[in-house]
């Protein structure tokens, strides 16, 4: 089965219904270009609000259910007939997290994935906002392949997508928000973190889709400038399109993905795994337990 794999890349403003706006124009951009997996941004319907550590962000979170966002975004995916991941910031009861709807193709939310691993670091204040998620990984079988889906810090963790992987991902998607580093101007991760994602692909023999957001973001204390640089990767890893560092963007690649299987299965990294010897993996310091 061929599929056409987006990912796309647009500024976030102050203004929520212009934020929707633009993410809905890049979705309809994306189904002329014949994608049929559409992925967006990280926290598309707001600036970055993590950069700052404010109990009034608190109230942008929504429940899953009824969501407002989500039932708009669910319309869409069923008039252009795509599958689309949709990032949002959850409230459920007195709990708070960073996380995924799964809308297929017919418009239907196929389950929610809430961020694993949750970052702390200067203008990166996650952990002030959210929980670490509870629903374990998540691989949805949509009309279009089965899906794999890591939110932002989750990319930097192999032990996510080698999950996702077993669990039967033919893709990876993984939404984002990353930039510069307000305590350094000298750091610069751009590199790092493609090659870390370009790796998984690789590792994994799939292709990948990373959506990113552009544009500079003042908070109380730090400004930041996202970088862009979305991309989609080939199951070898290589970046197959890339975005710049700037622009509004949406790029298609399309892969045959029983092809990209059989590339998978011939090349042997699945049969040869030892999980008996992956122990270590289950505790933080090599020897102990959790």
């Amino acid at each position: 089965m061929k599929v056409t794999l987006a990912a796309t890349q647009f500024a976030c403003s102050t203004d929520a219904a212009e934020n929707l706006d633009r993410a809905e124009r890049a979705v309809r951009e994306a189904a002329r270009k014949g994608a049929q997996v559409i992925l967006l941004q990280e926290l598309f319907e707001t600036p970055y609000f993590c950069k700052d550590h404010l109990a009034s962000h608190f109230e942008l979170a929504r429940p899953a259910e009824g969501n407002p966002v989500v039932r708009r975004f669910q319309a869409l995916a069923r008039e252009l007939g795509v599958a689309l991941p949709l990032s949002f910031f959850e409230r459920a009861n007195n709990a708070y997290f960073n996380s995924l709807a799964m809308i297929d193709a017919d418009g239907a939310v196929l389950g929610v994935y809430r961020k694993s691993h949750i970052p702390e670091g200067p203008g990166y204040h996650e952990k002030f906002y959210f929980s670490p998620g509870d629903t374990g990984f998540r691989v949805w079988k949509t009309r279009f392949g089965s899906l794999g889906v890591g939110i932002c810090w989750d990319q930097w963790f192999p032990e996510a997508a080698r999950c996702m992987a077993i669990m039967g991902a033919e893709v990876l998607l993984y939404p984002t928000a990353i930039g510069s580093e307000p305590q350094d101007a000298g750091i610069d991760s751009r590199d790092h973190w493609q090659r870390t994602m370009q790796g998984h692909a690789a590792a994994n023999v799939m292709p990948l889709v990373a959506s990113n957001r552009v544009g500079v973001e003042r908070g109380e204390k730090y400004e930041m400038t996202f970088y862009g640089s979305s991309f989609i990767a080939g199951p070898t890893g290589e970046k197959v399109v890339e975005a710049d560092r700037s622009s509004e963007t949406v790029l298609t690649a399309t892969f045959d993905l029983e092809a990209v299987r059989r590339q998978r299965h011939a090349w042997g990294v699945f049969r040869d795994r030892r999980p008996e010897l992956y122990g270590p993996i289950m505790t933080l310091d090599g020897e102990g337990t959790l």
